[in-house]
């Protein structure tokens, strides 16, 4: 049975009380989260955001994604634009957000992924978490070296959520592009 009439019902409520026509295209804490698809993972309960206040983008594991980095970089082009008409330059941010008990976990079981590619095609060695910190590094250096699409004011950090406490821990002090890709050895 389908739970669209459910969602159309709850829509309906929030249609009556809606007052946020004028909201700008842009958010207004200037920040993009990254975070897992797990339906217990909701950055807006989490970080107690208002319709508005920021870009979500989720996949599986939160991870990043040759994909998510072109949705950052229109988010920083669009800002950027936005900016310079109006003489000004506001910081930009991403918040890479793990969480605790993610099913990516599971993708680290080299068994898993061989059955899961063979039986579907999906390749999911790029986003399997062996180990959270190890996993937030890995999508840190792929926004360090997305060179030519990030532009080096971003702010990132990084952060993971424990679903059985509620709580967030941050493992990725906040730091520009440029300050991380200086503190990077050249390749």
């Amino acid at each position: 049975m389908s739970n669209l009439q459910t969602l159309i019902n709850r829509n309906q409520d929030f249609k009556n009380q809606f007052g946020h026509s004028d909201l700008p295209i842009l958010p207004k804490l200037r920040t993009v989260i990254l975070t897992c698809a797990d339906s217990r993972v909701d950055p807006a309960h989490i970080f107690d955001l208002g319709l508005g206040d920021s870009v979500v983008i989720r996949n599986t594991g939160g991870r990043v994604t040759q994909e998510t980095i072109d949705e950052i970089a229109s988010y920083a082009f669009m800002s950027a634009m936005m900016d310079k008409s109006k003489g000004v330059q506001e910081p930009f941010e991403v918040v890479i957000l793990h969480h605790t008990q993610c099913g990516a976990e599971r993708f680290a079981n080299p068994e898993l992924q061989k059955a899961l590619k063979n039986k579907t095609g999906v390749d999911v060695a790029s986003i399997a978490i062996h180990d959270h910190e190890e996993s937030m590094a890995e999508d840190l250096n792929r926004l360090i070296d997305a060179k030519k699409e990030l532009p080096d004011h971003i702010i990132v950090s990084g952060s993971i959520y424990d679903v059985k406490t509620g709580g967030v821990e941050t493992t990725i002090n906040p730091s520009t592009l440029e300050d991380l890709r200086r503190a990077t050895p050249n390749e």
